[in-house]
């Protein structure tokens, strides 16, 4: 999907979802790694990451998420996600709240020994320093997870 494809289908989902037009520019940005997308507050441009463009239902997903914060701007209330007035539309417009992770870059799965949460972590962590932070039990190391 290039960027004016990208820029279509943002307006499309604004008029259809907000009945209010999107009049500033949607791109998709590489840089982006952890996150789905980004609503600009200073120049009111979405840029989304282009790795969520892989499922159409995921991309639809953020796109709405960010049009709420785009159109909450314009009208003059904040788009903060804990705010009321985003969550409902939010809800309204069955926008996702949060990105889904796509790919696993772990390592290192470890477990607590109480309550058997489990933890990935790319990095090796100091086992007698660290505890489990839902109820601080001891950790151990599960296993070690290659990239072939």
């Amino acid at each position: 999907m290039s960027d004016n494809e990208l820029q279509k289908l943002v307006e499309k989902i604004s008029m259809v979802w907000f009945h209010k037009p999107f009049l500033h520019q949607a791109y998709f940005n590489r840089r982006l790694k952890t996150t789905g997308g980004r609503y600009h507050l200073q120049d009111h441009n979405i840029d989304i990451n282009p790795k969520m463009a892989a499922d159409s239902e995921i991309l639809t997903g953020i796109i709405k998420h960010e049009l709420v914060h785009y159109h909450l701007h314009q009208l003059g209330y904040s788009g903060k996600h804990q705010t009321v007035r985003f969550k409902q539309l939010l809800k309204q417009v069955g926008g996702s709240r949060y990105a889904p992770r796509l790919t696993d870059n772990y390592k290192y799965l470890y477990r607590c020994s109480q309550c058997e949460q489990p933890f990935y972590r790319q990095r090796k962590i100091n086992l007698k320093r660290f505890v489990c932070s839902k109820c601080h039990g001891k950790l151990e190391l599960i296993k070690t997870i290659s990239k072939n």
